[in-house]
């Protein structure tokens, strides 16, 4: 804990300057009155007068003093022992004992300072008993009263000192707080704009890429051989690259996939099982079972994503000859379920996500449901194909913003 005092603001410097003033004037008025009044010791009161006021000046001019309870101490000393000397020659030093109430209840701490006062007001009670020669109720009231409102300003006034620190330290933490918190939610936006650019690009540019490089080596097997198949495979790799363009320009744009645009999505399924076939050995079937309902976008949007990649996926890794693709309208939920007759594999041992090898198609997969408070389940086995299902309660559209948005 420190001992220093309080560092002086406008408003303590300005009740400073008060204060030397009041004690300089106190102690010009004793030195004048002998003066005036030709009383006997007249040049001693004149000249303890000055000394006490020298040693007062000598505090404002060491920092020291405001820095060091110990040095405070030392020059309160120094000015009291100045003063009880005045007060030995001058009944009209009794009056200096009121600011001197104030000085040692600012600069030592608080039982020292108690004891200081008290000391003083005794004296002063004392010294002015014994100028007058009796000790009646005015004589004690007056110091113990000075003493008794000095106690209680200054108290007062280092309470409320204390109250303005809690509250300045308090907005500093709240203004800190508040710092901390618009940094967290900048991170957060960041993380969830970077999680949600990660997705739309595996789903569209990363899949687009691979069907593109599956279909250049369909060409390049197809080749010399069969220049028409090869021929095909470069149109079918030539379109992809243009739905993929598309895709991007959209993407950056932060528009609605062109998969959506003028259809509902069990057409844009529809048609996505209708190219899948087209560009790859693979049968993709659509199947819708209920009612139509309305979707928000951002429904729409994540469900379609998620069939592309799982579709993509199907491609690429499970050497399945057929694939069904059915949107379920349940009531209150709709559902996807991707099923291919593939070569399966194990949910629980699947390799780690790797940049050059991919296996972020899951993880973004579930990362879209979780966003839109829905579900997203697995079932694979090795040799038994897989069977992929996604889950969104219905809800009304106004309340989603659409997935393809920043």
């Amino acid at each position: 804990m420190s001992t220093a005092a309080p560092a002086l603001t406008p408003t303590t410097r300005a009740l400073a300057w008060c204060l030397h003033l009041l004690i300089i004037g106190l102690l010009v008025l004793a030195a004048g009155r002998a003066v005036a009044d030709d009383r006997p010791r007249a040049g001693f009161i004149v000249a303890a007068s000055v000394a006490c006021a020298l040693a007062y000046a000598i505090g404002p001019l060491l920092p020291r003093i405001r820095r060091s309870r110990w040095a405070a101490a030392w020059w309160l000393a120094a000015v009291g022992a100045a003063w009880l000397v005045l007060l030995g020659l001058s009944p009209d030093a009794i009056w200096v004992a009121f600011p001197l109430y104030f000085l040692q209840l600012h600069l030592l701490p608080r039982r020292a300072s108690l004891a200081a006062v008290i000391a003083t007001a005794a004296a002063a009670v004392a010294g002015f008993g014994a100028h007058t020669g009796s000790f009646t109720a005015a004589t004690v009231i007056g110091p113990a009263l000075g003493a008794a409102v000095a106690v209680g300003v200054v108290w007062g006034y280092q309470a409320l000192y204390r109250e303005s620190e809690q509250r300045r330290q308090l907005i500093e933490e709240l203004t800190a707080t508040r710092a901390d918190l618009a940094r967290a939610e900048h991170t957060a936006g960041v993380l969830a704009e970077r999680e949600r650019l990660a997705r739309e690009i595996h789903d569209t540019l990363a899949q687009g890429l691979s069907s593109i490089q599956l279909l250049l080596r369909a060409a390049e097997r197809a080749l010399p051989g069969r220049p028409g198949a090869a021929s095909g495979h470069v149109d079918a790799a030539r379109q992809v690259a243009v739905d993929n363009l598309a895709e991007a320009r959209r993407f950056v744009a932060a528009l609605t996939p062109p998969t959506l645009e003028g259809t509902t999505l069990a057409g844009a399924l529809e048609r996505l099982c209708t190219t899948t076939s087209a560009r790859h050995r693979i049968a993709a079937r659509f199947h819708l079972v209920g009612a139509p309902v309305s979707l928000s976008t951002a429904h729409e949007v994540a469900l379609l994503r998620i069939a592309q990649s799982a579709l993509a996926n199907t491609v690429r890794h499970a050497r399945a000859t057929t694939a069904e693709v059915t949107l379920s309208c349940l009531g209150d939920r709709i559902a996807l379920h991707v099923v291919d007759n593939g070569q399966g594999f194990d949910p629980d041992r699947l390799p780690a996500p790797d940049v050059d090898s991919g296996g972020f198609g899951l993880t973004a997969m579930r990362a879209r449901m979780n966003a839109l408070g829905g579900t997203l389940a697995v079932e694979s086995a090795p040799g038994h194909g897989t069977a992929l299902t996604a889950e969104l309660p219905l809800t009304p559209p106004s309340r989603t913003e659409p997935e393809g948005r920043p």
